[in-house]
């Protein structure tokens, strides 16, 4: 499949500032010692990466105007109900954000801040992983998509990298208790969304197709291969459904996202937790970014 970039950078952009947010709920619901500027930039970069997301999205759209349409289907469609479910959220994280600014002094305000908001956001961030993930688990045809380890590798993989991004965040800030309490958590995520993205990888290396060109000509020769596209001309299918890429630069993408996105990463927050210094989380975070947006490339790609 050709990957639009406006749908790479929605589901990565989307999905960190998830991760971030369900970061900073957690360590408000856990009692961490933050200061109140921090968790007021924390969260108002994770709304700002939640609407760089919905923006992408937009672009992928060939009749922008008739977006409104997507919501209509929502009693069977993962992909209305995430339409529906990512501006509540956006919403909903902006109030958190207004409650907590007003919420100096005031002790009803604080609570809600403090507890019931960021719980509500917490399962709101999952439900959402959860709706975008289902929008390609669901399609049976794709087999590359069509497995639970599709829901986990979404979940885990935007899990890590808002949690690198905030703890990188917190190192630069000087939080040392967040730093101290989400880090080890930060270390482990990426590694279980290293490892479950391998399994997802090994899983569509050794996928045989039930579909191949027998099947859909009735020649039943053994070798049987395609010269010509069929058409004197491309056609939506030829762009939408082949990205043109080599098989070598299948391989190099496969090992080059693995190392961005999660072995240096890996490497450098355990040098972090050892040796306590800013560098190692932000030169992590800024690795980690490029390797995502590679790895979701590959995703798209690898799907038949």
């Amino acid at each position: 499949m050709h990957p639009a970039f406006s749908i790479l950078f929605f589901t990565t952009l989307a999905g960190t500032g998830q991760g971030l947010l369900v970061l900073m709920a957690l360590a408000l619901l856990l009692g961490v010692p933050m200061a109140s500027g921090f968790v007021l930039a924390a969260i108002g970069l994770a709304e700002l990466l939640l609407l760089a997301g919905l923006a992408a999205s937009f672009l992928h759209l060939g009749h922008k105007m008739r977006a409104w349409r997507a919501v209509l289907m929502w009693r069977t469609s993962w992909m209305s109900r995430e339409v529906i479910l990512l501006p509540a959220f956006i919403a909903l994280v902006a109030m958190w954000w207004l409650v907590l600014a007003g919420s100096v002094g005031n002790v009803g305000s604080g609570a809600l801040a403090t507890v019931w908001l960021p719980a509500l956001v917490l399962l709101s961030a999952v439900a959402l992983w959860y709706c975008t993930a289902m929008i390609y688990a669901c399609l049976r045809f794709i087999e590359e998509w069509a497995h639970p380890l599709t829901v986990v590798n979404f979940i885990l993989i935007g899990l890590s990298a808002g949690m690198v991004l905030g703890c990188a965040l917190a190192a630069l800030s000087g939080e040392q208790a967040l730093l101290r309490a989400t880090g080890p958590w930060a270390f482990t995520v990426n590694s279980l969304a290293w490892a479950t993205r391998r399994l997802s990888l090994r899983r569509n290396s050794l996928l045989r197709h039930k579909s191949n060109l027998q099947s859909a000509t009735g020649i039943r020769s053994e070798r049987l291969v395609q010269k010509s596209m069929g058409m004197s001309a491309g056609s939506f299918n030829t762009r939408e459904f082949f990205h043109g890429a080599s098989a070598a630069a299948l391989r190099h993408v496969r090992w080059g996202f693995q190392l961005l996105a999660f072995g240096l990463p890996v490497l450098l927050m355990g040098w972090g937790l050892v040796n306590a210094g800013a560098w190692p989380w932000l030169l992590a975070a800024l690795l980690q970014a490029p390797g995502l947006l590679a790895e979701r490339w590959l995703f798209f790609a690898q799907a038949k």
